[in-house]
Order: C-alpha cells, then sequence, then structure tokens
C-alpha cells in the first residue's frame, strides 16, 4: 500500500504557513458539539487537550497515573531546543531543522522536521507566559546551553529540572480547563482498545484501575499521546508503568506501526548495579557540557581501578584516553547519543571499563569545578549531583561519575501523516507516541519540544481539519462495535487470570529484556535477530501457558496491570526484531555489524531503505505485512554522517 504523508506542495519554509490556511476550520460555535478523547496527560497530551479545551471542544482526558503531574514527561532533565538565536551563535530555524535531519541520521521527513523547527520558537514564549522558570542570564534574558549533535547553544532550561517545570505549565493549563468543565479527567483509568466504527476511531474502551470495571467512551476523534515503549527491554530510563499498550492496540485494530527498530540507548545514565533493580536512573545529557568522558588507556591501569587498587584521581591526565574528544574533535563529548553510546560499548568491551562489571566510564567535572568553581557547577547540575551521590554513595564534585548507556528514547511508533492522523481515519498519534519527527536518532532536548509542538501548535490546526470535513453523527456507547470491543477485552482478562501458571509476570519481562538487549540493543546482527526472533516466539508461548496473575479483574489489580503490558511487549519485540532484520543497513540507534565503516559508523544504504517502514497487523499468528513510505530529500543531500 502506498502511504499518503500528505505534505503540502510548496518551498520547505512556507509548506506549515500554506497549510494552516488551507485546512479547513470549525465554526466556534460548532466546537463545542464534538467530543475528543485524549490518552495519555504528559506533555504532548496535557498541552493537547488544554488546547483544544482553550478552542472550544470538549474534551476527555485518560491517564493511568493518579494525576497528569505524574506522567513521565516529569523525568525529562536537560532541556528544551528552540531555534531563538539569543546566543547570536549562528542558530536559525534551518539550522535546528539540518541539525535534526542530520542527527536522525537522514531517516525523517523534510517536512516534519522543518515545521517543529519553525514552532520551537513558539514554544518557548508559550511557556515563559505559562510561568515556567527557565534559566536566565544576569541581563534578562533565558539562558542556553549546548546539547549532543548540536554546535549552537539552543538548548532552555530550568534546572534539571525542565520537564517538571514544562509538565506543571502545561499542567496548568490543563487544570484551568478541567475547571472551566471543558475537560473531564479520568484518571486511574488505562486505554485497553480503540473502537472503529466504518474505518473511523470513535471511542475507547477503559478499565478503571481502582475497581476493574470495564467502561466505554465515544468521541468523534481519539488523540493517543501515550509516550514510548523502551521498557520492552525491562531495563530503561523510562518510568516502570510506561508502556506500549495503547498503541498497540491501535495497532492490532489497523493502524500501522512505523520503524519500531529504532530505539535510542542514553550514554549518560547510572550503570546497572544487580538483578534487583527494575529500572535505570538518567544523568542528563546536559552534564556533557561541562563534564568529560574518559577511561584509562590501557586494560591494565583499568583492571586496577575494578580491584580499588588505585583511584581515578591516580591517573595522570597522559594515562587518560578522552575518546570522544580525540575521535570527534569538532563535537567533542557533545557528539549525538547514538555515537556517544557505541563509543562507550567500544571501550568497555575493550576491557577498559571502569566499574566492578567494567560496563561504565567516567563523566569527570574536575576540569570544570577548577575552571568555574564549585558553586558555579553546583548552580547548573546540583539537582543531579545530589541525586547521583544518592543512589551511588559517591561524591560526583569529589570523584568522577560512572556512567554507561541505557534504553532511553524510542523514535518508532505509529505512523502519522503531516496531519498527526494515522493510516485509521479519526485516529491521531502525538508526541513519542508516533514516529515522525526524530528519524532513526533522536537529538537531546528535542523530545519536549516534539511533544509540545504537537500538542500546542500542530493539532489544533489539523483536527479541526479532519473534524470540519466529516458529519456530525454522534456514537453512541451502546453501538454494537462498543459491545463487542468490551466483549474482547473481558475475554482477555479472563484468559489472563485463567492461566494459573507458576512464573510471574516480572519473569517473563526480565527475560524479554535479556533477550531484546542482548540481540537487538547497541549492536545488533543477522545471526543474532534470527535468534531472538525464535526465542521470543518461545517465551510468548511460555507466558500465555505458565504465567501466573494473582487477584480478580474486578479490584486494584497491579499483577492484572503488568500482565497486559508484558504480553503487548512480547508481540512489540518480535515486531522489532523483524524490522531490525529487514533493515539490511546501519542508521542512528539502528546498528547492524555486517553495516559500519572501516571507523566504526554507521553505514547506510540510501539506495534501498530511504523509506519509513510501516507495519501493517495480519493477525494472530501471521507475519505482518511491510507498507513504504519513500523519503524524498529536496532540502538537504544525503552524506554519510560526520562529527569529526
Amino acid at each position: 500500500m502506498k502511504l499518503d504523508s500528505k505534505i503540502p506542495n510548496g518551498p520547505l519554509a512556507e509548506k506549515w504557513t500554506n497549510h494552516k490556511f488551507n485546512v479547513k476550520l470549525v465554526n466556534p460555535a460548532n466546537k463545542r458539539k464534538y467530543n475528543i478523547i485524549v490518552v495519555g496527560t504528559g506533555l504532548a497530551g496535557a498541552s493537547a487537550a488544554a488546547s483544544l479545551a482553550e478552542l472550544g471542544y470538549n474534551v476527555q482526558a485518560f491517564c493511568f497515573q493518579d494525576s497528569p503531574r505524574r506522567a513521565h514527561s516529569i523525568a525529562a532533565q536537560g532541556g528544551i531546543n528552540a531555534a531563538k538565536n539569543y546566543q547570536n551563535d549562528g542558530d536559525s530555524v534551518y539550522r535546528l531543522f539540518y541539525d535534526t535531519i542530520k542527527g536522525g541520521d537522514y531517516r525523517s521527513r523534510e517536512a516534519n522536521v522543518y515545521r517543529l523547527a519553525q514552532v520551537s520558537v513558539n514554544i518557548i514564549d508559550q511557556c515563559v507566559a505559562q510561568g515556567v522558570p527557565f534559566a536566565r542570564e544576569y541581563g534578562g534574558l533565558l539562558a542556553n546551553r549546548s546539547f549532543g549533535g548540536a554546535q549552537v547553544s539552543r538548548t532552555f532550561y530550568a534546572r534539571g529540572q525542565t520537564g517538571q517545570q514544562l509538565l506543571l505549565g502545561a499542567y496548568s493549563a490543563l487544570s484551568r480547563q478541567v475547571a472551566n468543565g471543558k475537560v473531564k479527567l479520568y484518571p486511574r483509568t488505562e486505554m485497553m482498545d480503540v473502537v472503529t466504527i466504518d474505518g473511523k476511531a470513535k471511542g475507547i474502551v477503559t478499565r478503571n484501575l481502582i475497581t476493574g470495571a470495564i467502561e466505554s467512551h465515544s468521541g468523534d476523534a481519539v488523540l493517543l499521546c501515550t509516550g514510548g515503549y523502551g521498557n520492552v527491554f525491562f531495563l530503561s530510563t523510562n518510568a516502570m508503568g510506561s508502556n506500549v499498550t495503547a498503541a498497540w492496540r491501535a495497532h492490532k485494530k489497523g493502524a500501522y506501526f512505523s520503524n519500531p527498530c529504532y530505539t535510542q540507548i542514553h550514554p549518560t545514565c547510572i550503570p546497572v548495579s544487580g538483578d534487583h533493580q527494575s529500572k535505570l536512573t538518567l544523568m542528563s545529557e546536559s552534564l556533557r557540557n561541562d563534564g568529560r568522558v574518559w577511561v584509562p588507556k590501557t586494560v591494565e591501569m583499568a583492571e586496577k581501578l575494578r580491584k580499588k587498587e588505585i583511584a581515578p584521581k591516580d591517573i595522570k591526565d597522559e594515562d587518560r584516553d578522552y575518546y570522544l574528544e580525540t575521535k570527534y574533535p569538532s563535537f567533542g563529548n557533545l557528539v549525538p547519543r547514538d555515537v556517544a553510546s557505541r563509543n562507550a560499548k567500544y571501550v568497555c568491551d575493550e576491557g577498559r571499563g571502569v566499574n566492578e562489571t567494567g560496563e561504565a566510564v567516567f563523566l569527570d567535572f574536575r576540569d570544570a569545578i577548577l575552571r568555574d568553581g564549585e558553586d558555579a557547577v553546583k548552580g547548573k547540575y546540583g539537582n543531579l549531583f545530589d541525586m547521583y551521590e544518592k543512589i551511588t554513595g559517591e561524591n560526583p564534585y569529589k570523584t568522577p561519575m560512572k556512567i554507561y548507556p541505557a534504553v532511553h528514547y524510542t523514535m518508532g511508533g505509529l505512523w502519522v501523516d503531516y496531519n498527526l492522523m494515522t493510516n485509521v481515519s479519526g485516529l491521531y498519534a502525538l508526541g513519542e507516541a508516533n514516529f515522525s519527527d526524530h528519524g532513526a536518532n533522536r537529538l537531546g532536548a528535542s523530545a519536549l519540544m516534539q511533544g509540545l509542538a504537537d500538542g500546542y501548535f500542530v493539532i489544533p490546526y489539523t483536527l479541526g481539519d479532519y473534524l470540519a470535513g466529516i458529519p456530525n453523527e454522534k456514537v453512541s456507547v451502546d453501538h454494537p462495535e462498543f459491545k463487542k470491543c468490551e466483549d474482547e477485552v473481558k475475554a482477555k482478562i479472563q484468559k489472563l487470570l485463567s492461566i494459573n501458571g507458576n512464573k510471574t509476570v516480572d519473569h517473563f519481562h526480565k527475560k524479554l529484556g535479556k533477550i531484546m538487549w542482548n540481540h537487538c540493543g547497541m549492536a545488533r546482527n543477522a545471526a543474532g535477530l534470527t535468534k531472538a526472533k525464535e526465542l521470543i516466539k518461545e517465551l510468548k508461548k511460555e507466558f500465555w501457558s505458565d504465567v501466573k496473575v494473582l487477584g480478580t479483574g474486578e479490584e486494584l489489580n497491579l499483577s492484572l496491570e503488568k500482565a497486559h503490558r508484558v504480553a503487548d511487549f512480547l508481540e512489540l519485540g518480535e515486531l522489532m526484531v523483524v524490522d531490525a532484520l529487514h533493515r539490511e543497513e546501519s542508521c542512528g540507534g539502528h546498528f547492524r555489524d555486517e553495516h559500519q565503516t572501516p571507523e566504526g559508523e554507521a553505514l547506510r544504504d540510501d539506495e534501498n531503505f530511504a523509506y519509513v517502514a510501516a507495519w501493517e497487523y495480519a493477525g494472530e499468528g501471521k507475519e505482518e505485512v511491510l507498507n513504504k513510505e519513500e523519503l524524498v530529500f529536496e532540502n538537504v543531500k544525503l552524506t554519510q554522517r560526520s562529527y569529526k
């Protein structure tokens, strides 16, 4: 099937402006006649719900947390990108566009990325107006810092709590609309399925996580703002509740899932300390502004470190390998995440890792403290340093941080067109839930930018275009499709509860995570991926015959919640492996050992793989069908990505 991305005609810089003028509009008096369902209340969901309600639509907003304030967006630390060029250092909308295309290794749509860069400047103004306490220079201008993949300073930040502050801004806007009666909030409610009628999304079926009640909700459109699927690896920087269920259930109802193998491994995480861990902790990429990454030059010296025969301070500068600065002199420690992560893996694989497991490198602030003073460093990163010390027991002002790559973000997601609509009419995906803006690797500080761009500035225009073009015919939850969907959800719950096996849900999740990390993580190859596919099939079979789900469906049941999510992760994991296996190239976060340059960099195959892989669900037990959206580059030249 040929996918229509609905990219507007005309010059790149004018596409979005012209599109906004050409979209159909809904009369202000008619907006109150429409009911919009928003699933997820992180930055994308909260901003979309607030903006649509402000316009006059009636909105139902759903989250599985007890409050929108607990959405995982709160965990973002380092900042948000915008092409304001406050530093007068050469930034522009076009440069942000180019950096994003290049950072994504030329596997994203030009039009979407340029629009993102355009609206980035408006996002900052919006957030300042909401009271977000961005850092400021002495003269009062908003401060900026640099981030990976850029040679300019365009990242706005609020210490190491940027996500939290942005979410509080969106939450305040949302709360205003809740108070006005334009948004009805459903906390502790998880979407179980999407309901489609005559090929259009017309509602969702949910489970009340407190009572277990299965309920239906109808609407004129459904917006999925449910984040990414990094927890398929079990250990990731994502909140433990983060899952793929909403997107996956939509996929099984016909929505295409794109580029699932594009997984971002973040280079700056606290290393795994043991089997007891259920998640990993992110240390902000902003730390790479002042922290220098290094390992000992020799295996012998690294072994002494691991045995605690010497301390990091005992190693002289001439015996330290500042490998990113040496290998990438132009970008140094601020190379993109996929590049930094792979290089950390390389030096650790050589035996030069610095912790007991051999899987860690140093992030050292010695020189920054000597240069600027401890107080200045504390002013920038104090809360991050405190968090690190609480977790590890080590003082990063006195000894270097230990970091290692970990799963962080997923660039794949539901396929959407330029209007953020999936191939299912009336079903939209915003933020990390879609695939659209980051290609094969996301630049640091661009996740917050995309979530807010989609919610505040894109969906208010594009949703109206859809609604104005369809009859305003209400569908009741008494429609047979709702009853059918409810029965399917109840049957699945009963199936999970009736297995009564011997192994916990976490047992299967951990097993899946190890398979994914070992064979579909930082590096992949055909043999490993083929093995992983078979292992996941076996694990899935074992799950449905031997999982033990405690309790009943009519109560608060964390075991059942997890079981639903892990069942979906098992299916998604298989598709990720299939996608990685079919893409015979390396690009960004998808690194195939068989396809690399002599220097160990990702080697693309633009002739055969310059497309979006959009997978179509074909039914239980059947191989998914590949649909392609060819990527056309009219404004940038496809070149081998270099950060040297």
